[in-house]
């Protein structure tokens, strides 16, 4: 029972790639822009996020490349496709994010201990002007309508809280004389970017290493494989993800007597099935008898 997969062999931007890209255009040039500012009011929670926006930018153009990539068919390169290559796009990401966190902690350590005077005028209006970029590009993008579109948007979404923060902080050192704000807010900022990047560093090796995806119990497969009609038992059952989200799975199925070629056809097909039902999206099921001797039994 093949699996069909459609492509996009005329080369149309897909309106969800160009929201994507507008975004990460707009986000890129804000960061850039962040940054300078971060000088210019000497602020670190501007730059801390700048750093925030950075991450979301290669988020975004990372996004924006894999889903063009994604429309290529397989390949004697990739035999499975380049959807792989999203999880290759994360880990980057998140290096990115974890040595960019390391600098910002470095920079505002120290200004805890001596706080530095801060242009709070200039901050405000670089809070304001975050505000209104990031909350286009959110709105923007919230009116895709794939889960690539709507988890941006919501990264997209924190950034504006994050630059809410850095509103209200400005708002309160244009009357209150108080810089040593700055470097706790940053430090605040800073400490969400590394609970993030850890979060998503381990479901990204977890994929690297061609863990059982998440969520996803063997033993529950087991059961439920064993409960279709003329399975006797399984071996060499092996679980992963491509991605996180598209999942492979191989085993072999021993049944109790000689099966016609119709009734193996059938038996895959129900395996299949219901492996579509659990989450599995590409399967390969080898049937055997059970006298019959299988080397891969204890692989």
């Amino acid at each position: 029972m093949p699996h069909e997969h459609s492509h996009n062999h005329n080369n149309e931007i897909h309106p969800g790639e160009n929201r994507i890209r507008a975004a990460f255009f707009l986000n890129i040039l804000f960061a850039i822009l962040e940054i300078a500012g971060s000088f210019f009011t000497n602020s670190v929670a501007i730059l801390s996020n700048a750093l925030h926006d950075l991450g979301d930018s290669l988020s975004l153009g990372l996004a924006w490349y894999f889903q063009r990539l994604s429309a290529r068919q397989r390949d004697k390169f990739f035999s499975f496709g380049y959807m792989r290559f999203s999880v290759l796009g994360a880990l980057i990401n998140s290096m990115v994010l974890l040595i960019g966190s390391v600098f910002i902690i470095s920079k505002a350590i120290p200004r805890i201990f001596n706080p530095e005077p801060i242009h709070a005028q200039g901050m405000f209006y670089f809070a304001l002007l975050g505000i209104i970029i990031n909350g286009i590009a959110a709105w923007r993008l919230k009116k895709g309508d794939s889960v690539n579109e709507k988890v941006i948007s919501l990264h997209l979404l924190e950034d504006v809280l994050g630059w809410t923060a850095v509103l209200i902080v400005s708002i309160v050192m244009m009357y209150y004389n108080v810089p040593l704000l700055d470097p706790l807010l940053s430090l605040l900022v800073t400490i969400y970017i590394l609970w993030n990047v850890f979060k998503n560093l381990k479901s990204t090796l977890r994929i690297f290493l061609q863990g059982t995806p998440e969520q996803t119990v063997v033993a529950d497969i087991e059961k439920k494989l064993l409960d279709i009609k003329d399975v006797t038992g399984m071996h060499d059952l092996h679980l992963w993800s491509m991605d996180g989200l598209y999942h492979v799975l191989s085993v072999h199925i021993t049944v109790a007597h000689d099966m016609k070629l119709q009734e193996t056809k059938k038996l895959k097909s129900d395996i299949r099935v219901c492996l579509e039902n659990l989450g599995i999206q590409h399967s390969t099921v080898e049937v055997e008898q059970e006298d019959e001797i299988c080397e891969l039994t204890d692989c």
